[in-house]
């Protein structure tokens, strides 16, 4: 944990001034593709995309800027970059579909994605030996496959992250989570960081991922957080549906008993503060967890003027958004690791997956600690044994915005994890 502060703290420093002159100017040249010296490279990035649940448009929005980006620039080491997108529309079909698109498309690897579907698309890569780099981390099968390069702790992480922020502030907690195959493991994940604070577990309430009413769920949720004279907690995760259900919960609320709310990244983002009244959103006062340091921060500056300079009139595309700031990550990692490859060599899914697997570690200019997912890296944490990465930062929604949460420094989660009944 030391040694990657003082990481953290130098490449705040530097990493705005260059890490984006290294990826620009190439820092090394990588030939050999699957077509030989200079020809393209093609991945894949695929969210879901105008469904009535979560959507992650910035996703796909960030890694067209990113191939807008290096392709004015020359390409990554002279080859250029060729970014499919593919709307994964909240469905396994959909997700199946964009991993058999990736296929014939013959994409050396699928970036910086979001799916909820691990099984429908990870089969079909598997089989085509196409690895995963940097999915948002709301599968199991992210952090299980062994084609799979997660680049944070995904949900459960967060989730770990949630229990700590709320042991610390509260004498019950109670959370709201989709009724579905991945919210079934969120109360396990949440109860594992209460636990690590000695106390007891959530109430767990159900409520349908994409529902328009959520009054009755804000109903249970206020009663079971206000059974004591100490302060309750509420969280809720329903990534998109997150603001529907607290707006219900506020209306409800009409004791003014405020318990304590909270979310995680993801579900709740600074646009979704700005839209919901900034100051005056039902959000002031809300803990969020989150993977990455606060948007403010000088490390994401890189980032931002790609977005300004290639995204332009791509609203979705917001340098706020857990979603684009994975991306991100997720090809700078790309990057980075294609930089290695030798001189004839080729590049293809087999032969990235193969440098991720071996290679020392992947910097990702102090946005994560440094990553890598060898054999010896790999953690001992029941149901993701991928997870490479379990730090999580604390904020909290003051005058409309995230920011740090005085008192709380990142944190790993693994060991919690480490000690939590298996949640997959």
């Amino acid at each position: 944990m030391t040694e990657w502060r003082r990481t953290a703290s130098f490449s705040r420093t530097l990493a705005a001034t260059t890490m984006g002159a290294c990826l620009v100017a190439g820092c090394g040249v990588l030939p050999g593709s699957s077509g030989g010296s200079g020809g393209t490279i093609t991945v894949m990035t695929f969210a879901p995309q105008d469904t009535s649940a979560t959507n992650m448009p910035g996703m796909p929005g960030m890694a067209k800027a990113y191939e807008a980006w290096v392709n004015s620039k020359g390409g990554i080491n002279g080859h250029r970059l060729r970014v499919l997108t593919c709307n994964e529309k909240n469905t396994a079909n959909g997700a199946a579909d964009c991993a058999r698109k990736a296929i014939n498309e013959k994409a050396v690897a699928v970036v910086g994605s979001y799916s909820q579907h691990g099984r429908a698309f990870m089969a079909p890569l598997e089989a085509e030996g196409i690895p995963f780099i940097g999915g948002y981390g709301v599968s199991s099968e992210e952090f299980q496959s062994t084609l799979s390069y997660p680049v944070n702790g995904g949900q459960p992480v967060l989730l770990a992250g949630a229990g700590h922020q709320l042991g610390r502030a509260c004498s019950q907690v109670a959370i709201v989570r989709p009724d579905t195959l991945a919210g079934d493991s969120m109360p396990i994940l949440l109860n594992a960081g209460l636990k690590a604070n000695r106390m007891g577990d959530a109430s767990d309430i159900r409520a349908a991922e994409d529902s328009a009413d959520y009054i009755p769920q804000a109903r249970e949720a206020l009663a079971d957080s206000s059974g004591t004279k100490d302060r309750g907690c509420v969280t809720a995760v329903l990534g998109q549906r997150t603001e529907t259900f607290f707006d219900a919960f506020r209306r409800e609320d009409g004791k003014h008993r405020n318990p304590q709310i909270s979310s995680v990244l993801g579900s709740v983002s600074q646009a979704v503060v700005d839209r919901t009244g900034g100051k005056e959103s039902p959000f002031e006062g809300a803990y969020v967890t989150s993977w990455y340091p606060v948007s403010t921060d000088p490390l994401w500056d890189p980032m931002r003027k790609v977005i300004s300079d290639y995204a332009f009139g791509n609203d979705a595309v917001d340098p706020d958004d857990s979603g684009t700031q994975t991306t991100w990550i997720a090809y700078t990692v790309l990057s980075e690791t294609l930089k290695r490859f030798k001189s004839g060599e080729d590049v293809t899914a087999r032969t990235v997956a193969r440098r991720l697997n071996q290679e020392e570690p992947v910097k990702t200019g102090g946005l994560t600690p440094d990553l890598s997912w060898r054999y010896k890296d790999m953690r001992a944490v029941a149901g993701f044994p991928r997870m490479v990465n379990g730090r999580v930062t604390f904020q909290v929604v003051q005058t409309g915005r995230l920011v740090a949460q005085q008192g709380e420094q990142s944190m790993d989660m693994t060991q919690t994890l480490e000690q939590a009944p298996a949640a997959a």
